[in-house]
């Protein structure tokens, strides 16, 4: 049974009793909105990871994307920047890697981490196919689904599926020209098999068979969104919408089964229409938990689309988007090296815990109020602990006022904070 059946007969499970002292949540009301698939607790049977809850009441959470490329394939580098993904506070990790032993890999990083891993299986097959010499049109159905078993067994956690690129929304994406076009890697593998052969997506048309690997495993599944925009300019069309009304559909689908399910969004949206695209998820998938990659409010910020990617994921869930996937400044340019990892884990949880706060999460509150109170007091060591990055602000305030414990060397004897006090004092 999945996390989604023991809700629904309302048996709380070790994973369920976990998240709910994790998010001060009654275990009954998470059992609840478990069962009406508005919380989602990705946990594979065949794998202890540290069990998350992503949804409705749920703290925001991010995910890392890491992994080899054909350009630059370094397990050990990858290893590096798992390892950051745990020490910077990373919910998640996506394994992307489409060069190298792929099935060792995948092995390595669910041995190495706690935290819930994802993949894209379509990449492993098209990785497959390059390898032999040939392209996506080369590839038989039974291939991807063989693959999905394969990964469910190994212990993935969650997986990424483009099932809502359907004829028909192949037809709607024609119908509206685009300054980009498609830019995710699944979705445009898909269209061009879909092109070539005439036949239906294989995740659409089988999707039964999709659920059934899904529920013997417990795999959550991610509706990916194949037809995401690539620019502001592309947001919200036709081609975005109509495979939004397909992911719908399929969301009921995977619930009835009882199979976990969450949905991702765009992508470039500009950010006057942000909070809009979230209501829209959230009405045409039910209130399923919302993964949204960025979203980016603007196409100018090359080199800083984890900032770009911060503001707009703030916004996002503050309006009630559930999982952030990071940027990191090398977004859109190359591999992120350790530092883009770490950057983008950064700009994340800032921007989660500025969507915690919005929403009225209490320990988000908490920690913003422990920290000023240790302003106030002029408690470093406090201020460390509970900042995004202890590291930083530590190094920062030893560089040039380390013998200034009672202000910074911002304001020096002219601290505000300090000649409050003294006023206080008389």
């Amino acid at each position: 049974m999945t996390q989604l059946a023991h809700a629904k007969e309302a048996l709380l499970t070790p994973q369920m009793e976990a998240v709910a002292k994790d998010e001060h949540l009654d275990a009954q009301e998470l059992i609840r909105l478990v069962a009406k698939g508005e919380v989602v607790i990705p946990h594979n049977k065949n794998r202890s990871a540290k069990a998350i809850g992503i949804g409705t009441r749920m703290s925001t959470k991010i995910n890392a994307n890491i992994g080899t490329s054909d350009i630059e394939c370094d397990l050990a580098k990858e290893l590096e920047k798992l390892a950051l993904c745990t020490k910077f506070g990373a919910h998640a990790v996506m394994d992307l890697s489409t060069a190298g032993d792929l099935k060792e890999i995948r092995r390595i990083m669910l041995d190495d981490s706690a935290l819930i891993l994802g993949t894209v299986p379509i990449y492993a097959v098209a990785a497959e196919l390059d390898r032999q010499g040939k392209d996506i049109r080369s590839f038989e159905p039974e291939m991807l689904f063989t693959e999905i078993e394969a990964q469910a067994e190994q212990g993935v956690d969650f997986m990424t599926v483009h099932a809502g690129i359907t004829q028909w929304s192949v037809q709607a994406h024609d119908m509206k020209d685009r300054l980009v076009g498609i830019v995710s890697r699944g979705g445009s593998l898909l269209k061009r098999w879909m092109l070539f052969t005439g036949q239906e997506n294989p995740l659409y048309q089988d999707y039964d068979r999709l659920l059934d690997t899904c529920y013997k495993h417990d795999v959550t599944l991610s509706l990916g969104d194949g037809f995401r925009p690539g620019a502001i300019r592309d947001a919200t069309d036709a081609t975005q919408v109509s495979e939004l009304i397909v992911l719908g559909e399929l969301v009921k689908r995977a619930r009835a089964r009882g199979v976990q399910v969450m949905v991702e969004g765009p992508g470039h949206v500009p950010y006057q229409n942000i909070v809009a695209n979230v209501q829209l998820e959230k009405r045409l998938c039910d209130n399923a938990p919302f993964y949204v990659l960025g979203p980016l409010p603007t196409d100018f910020a090359s080199g800083y689309d984890h900032i770009s990617g911060a503001i707009g994921g703030a916004l996002a869930a503050s309006a009630g988007a559930d999982f952030l996937c990071y940027l990191t400044p090398a977004e859109h340019l190359c591999l992120p090296d350790l530092n883009d990892v770490k950057q983008g884990i950064i700009a994340s949880r800032i921007a989660a815990h500025i969507a915690d706060i919005a929403k009225g999460y209490p320990q988000a509150q908490e920690i913003d109020d422990a920290i000023a109170s240790a302003r106030r007091n002029m408690d470093w060591q406090t201020i460390f602990r509970l900042s995004v990055d202890p590291e930083l602000a530590q190094k920062r305030k030893s560089e040039t006022s380390s013998m200034m414990n009672d202000r910074c060397s911002m304001c020096g004897n002219l601290c505000a904070i300090k000649t409050d006090k003294e006023n206080e004092l008389g």
